[in-house]
């Protein structure tokens, strides 16, 4: 199948590439040399393909999440993390021998250099944790200088399974530090997601005891947030590494990417509208309306979504966590008696409902992690250690199909040619 581009009196043939699931795409990688010149231009990328990829499928029109083929509710109702993750990067999900391997690896991996602890107390305690963690993580190079092999499998392997023991750690310390408790490892007699809970919430002198409930609400959020196809920070992951930058300072990059209030701090800016509505006065009503005002600068955070056109499936799976984890939890917190307030609101309101403005996953995990009490700059921290599989599935699958440098073109509109002056004639 081949599409016809004509342009200046000339027609040039391009193939057409259709995906596992149908999808359509011009191949216009050879566009320029046919004619000359003429390349396409689409600002933000939303109606370009920049790779082939066989891990995560998604269709926003239909509500659709899959994992390698598998969906993202079986994932997030029967699967663990470490599961999920092993399935991302290695394109299966894995015997239970497998994952036994895999997670005492990543044991075996977990402690991070002491000198690492110099760099963090280097940062003043009202540092923004991404950044700190964005910080750490490229920091693990100069603990691991050897770049990776992409051709030997032990090599790739050693890698992942070091990215994916010591970031939780940096995580933890980044929390840590921002409420000033001592850094801790966690217990390698715990489960991957148990562990991070105590590591992040664990008070000197005091057991920590895992609550299932809580272990079960970030185990479901953490799968939720493992992939999501070609978005801003895995997009920046798959470049950065198309120029052959190692495994760390491609997902560093993917971090500081993922730090944006548009893309992973969306979460963090629906508590600090909540928090607003509440200092306001607590009025919903009042919001709603507002949201619904065209003359109005106020918008309603954690609604709707800009691929989801009909649903986001995430979030008809978190809420239910939410649900159990503020029964369990018995929070008694305003704010998020108002943000039960606007979704009870919104899904009533014809005006929300005909636009399929639901509630979607960035609303359900903000509310979860403001019970768990993670500070609200720690949200997007949490996003990232969720989508750590999915970064590291992505630079895996670049780095062997052997993807060449991401290398963008542009369409000049500044000055033309001038002569230069001399600063006396200027």
């Amino acid at each position: 199948m081949n599409a016809t581009i004509e342009f200046n009196g000339k027609k040039y043939e391009l193939p057409v590439i259709t995906g596992s699931e149908n999808e359509n795409a011009i191949d216009i990688s050879k566009l320029r040399g046919l004619s000359g010149g003429l390349i396409t231009i689409d600002p933000g990328f939303k109606n370009t393909g920049s790779c082939q990829s066989e891990i995560t499928f998604l269709n926003g029109e239909e509500g659709i999440l899959r994992y390698r083929g598998y969906s993202i509710e079986e994932l997030a109702d029967n699967a663990s993390f470490l599961e999920v993750a092993y399935l991302l990067i290695f394109g299966e999900l894995p015997s239970q021998n497998k994952l036994n391997k895999f997670y005492q690896d990543i044991k075996e991996e977990s402690h991070v250099d002491e000198e690492m602890k110099k760099i963090l107390d280097g940062f003043p305690k009202s540092a923004h944790p991404m950044g700190v963690v964005s910080s750490l993580t490229n920091a693990l190079i100069a603990f691991n200088p050897t770049s990776v092999n992409v051709d030997s499998e032990e090599d790739m392997y050693k890698a992942i399974i070091k990215i994916l023991a010591k970031f939780p750690v940096l995580c933890a310390w980044a929390l840590r530090k921002r409420t000033g408790q001592p850094l801790d490892y966690g217990d390698s007699n715990l489960g991957y997601v148990e562990n991070v809970l105590k590591m992040m919430f664990k008070k000197p002198s005091k057991d920590y005891e895992v609550d299932p409930v809580v272990a079960s609400a970030l185990n479901k959020l953490l799968i939720l947030h493992a992939d999501h196809e070609q978005n801003c920070s895995t997009s920046t992951v798959r470049v950065v590494g198309s120029s052959h930058a190692g495994l760390f300072a491609s997902i560093s990059a993917g971090v500081s990417a993922l730090w944006g209030p548009l893309h992973g701090g969306a979460n963090q800016a629906v508590i600090e509208m909540l928090e607003a509505i509440k200092e306001d006065g607590g009025d919903t009503k009042k919001f709603m309306a507002k949201a619904k005002d065209k003359n109005d600068p106020f918008r309603l955070m954690g609604f709707g979504h800009r691929v989801y056109k009909n649903f986001d499936p995430r979030a008809k799976i978190i809420k239910k966590s939410a649900d159990e984890v503020l029964g369990k939890l018995g929070v008694e917190d305003p704010v998020l008696d108002i943000a039960k307030g606007l979704e009870k609101e919104a899904l009533e309101d014809s005006y929300f409902v005909d636009r399929k403005l639901y509630p979607n996953v960035d609303f359900y995990s903000g509310i979860i992690y403001r019970a768990l009490g993670v500070p609200t700059d720690m949200f997007t921290v949490m996003f990232a250690l969720g989508r750590l599989p999915g970064w590291i599935a992505q630079w895996r699958e670049m780095r062997l199909r052997k993807e060449p440098i991401g290398r963008p073109r542009q369409i000049y509109t500044g000055e033309n040619h001038r002569a230069y002056k001399d600063i006396s004639n200027r």
